[in-house]
């Protein structure tokens, strides 16, 4: 048993890289930050077109469709392999794009983010699309009789109250963007996988890897408490509702 504990609960080795490890940690949190603004807004958009209305946008709703399909079926670990992999050799595209060092961070960086932000705009928009469709249809019919164009209805009638419905199911879909950051180790960027991952090969210790796990419980664990808490309010929100209906 002391073995074990020797194994995954060295505190004195996770003391000795305890501050290496949480910095790569921090690149992570980084990861997550920039990917979820893009994420969200990049959902957003898809979401929009998804629900653009009439014959002349149908092939837009289409491709909007499509990609939607295709990116929440391919592993987030071939996306990343496909960016990284195959940008930066496309000479058509510029060097300052294809080989990016933006904000001073290197390029693995960037093709970590951009696969992510593909993936999970993807997730985010079928997350909207559950809200938008949630709304009443007489909401926008409302709007629309009230001389809204069907953007004008959407921004300032549907998707507000869309984006209000949809706080539990999209805050599980960023602890998932969080824990999937750690899938940039593997085009070598220096996050927390990694780096633990180095200090296993260098000492056989996996104590590294569980402070590693630490960080992330530390930060899941609550965000998991206020998605209960989302979804227990919404629950009491629909009971009440329909104990009014019944009365």
């Amino acid at each position: 048993m002391s073995e074990f504990f020797n194994q995954y609960f060295d505190f004195d080795y996770m003391g000795e890289h305890f501050w290496e490890v949480l910095e790569a940690f921090l690149q992570n949190l980084l990861i997550f930050a920039v990917v979820a603004v893009l994420a969200l807004t990049w959902g957003l958009i898809l979401a929009l077109l998804r629900q653009l209305p009439g014959k002349k946008f149908l092939p837009v709703r289409f491709l909007a469709i499509a990609y939607i399909d295709v990116f929440r079926a391919i592993p987030i670990l071939i996306v990343i392999l496909l960016i990284s992999g195959g940008i930066p050799f496309l000479d058509f595209i510029p060097k300052e794009i294809r080989i990016p060092h933006w904000f001073g961070k290197p390029d693995p960086f960037w093709y970590g983010v951009a696969a992510l932000m593909l993936v999970y705009g993807a997730f985010s928009a079928e997350v909207y699309r559950a809200g938008i469709e949630a709304v009443p249809r007489g909401q926008m019919e409302a709007a629309r009789s009230l001389g809204m164009s069907h953007g004008q209805a959407m921004r300032n009638v549907v998707v507000p109250q869309a984006i209000s419905i949809i706080p539990a199911p999209m805050l599980n879909e960023m602890i998932s963007l969080l824990k999937d950051s750690t899938l940039v180790s593997v085009i070598a960027f220096a996050e927390s996988v990694l780096i633990s991952r180095e200090l296993l090969a260098q000492s056989f210790n996996s104590s590294a890897l569980i402070l590693t796990g630490f960080f992330f419980i530390l930060i899941i664990l609550p965000l998991a408490r206020v998605v209960d808490k989302l979804i227990a309010r919404n629950q009491g929100k629909i009971t009440r509702g329909s104990h009014i209906e019944v009365a």
